[in-house]
């Protein structure tokens, strides 16, 4: 796939549109890749932060694999990591400024973990492996599909642990009054849990499709 064009067809379909597949399931960083384990692990004990954090990973990581091919002509060899860096850190600061602006509750609660978007492995790998050798059209694809396959992963987990911790979802009451809250769902602990259940259940059936 490194060498092909935007123009280019796999299994009977354009690049782009592999790409964008690919990254919904076959190579989810979470589920398929283990990647980004630490905001995955931090900001999932609720869903409006899970959805959040998702919502900025898939915004830093669209623009700055435009921004990449764009000028993927014009990489350096020994400089091509700072180039991903700086480009990658411009969007962090961008997406960190934008939340404190106008969601600065969600910003505050979120913390340090918009900021280490800079170093989730998932956005300088999807640079170099897709971005500094693709065009503009299939590089956005693969920004999306990998974007919004991170960010549904973030949010099945935030799903289950909100649920069996408080019973709600957004905050609003889903189970009866009568549920008996899972606490441990609001600790490391649960994040643990859930991410090792889910797993399991992917790899699963995974095997079982294959």
């Amino acid at each position: 796939m490194a060498g092909q064009t935007d123009n280019s067809t796999t299994a009977g379909r354009p690049a782009w549109l592999a790409h964008l597949i690919r990254g919904l399931w076959q190579e989810n960083a979470i589920f398929r890749q283990l990647l980004g384990m630490c905001p995955t692990l931090a900001v999932t004990a609720a869903l409006k932060p899970a959805l959040t954090m998702g919502a900025a990973t898939t915004f830093v990581l669209v623009c700055s694999n435009l921004v990449v091919s764009a000028m993927r002509k014009l990489l350096v060899g020994h400089l091509r990591i700072l180039m991903f860096t700086l480009t990658i850190a411009a969007f962090v600061t961008v997406a960190d400024l934008l939340l404190q602006a106008f969601l600065p509750e969600m910003s505050e609660r979120l913390g340090p973990y918009v900021p280490l978007i800079i170093v989730n492995c998932l956005i300088i790998g999807r640079a170099e492996a897709c971005a500094s050798r693709q065009g503009v059209w299939t590089s956005l694809a693969d920004a999306l599909g990998m974007g919004l396959g991170f960010t549904l992963a973030l949010c099945i987990l935030a799903t289950v642990r909100e649920l069996l911790a408080d019973g709600a979802l957004f905050e609003i009451a889903i189970l009866p009054a009568s549920f008996e809250n899972w606490n441990v769902m609001k600790l490391p602990a649960g994040a643990f849990l859930t991410l090792g259940i889910l797993l399991g259940l992917s790899n699963h059936f995974l095997r079982k499709g294959k």
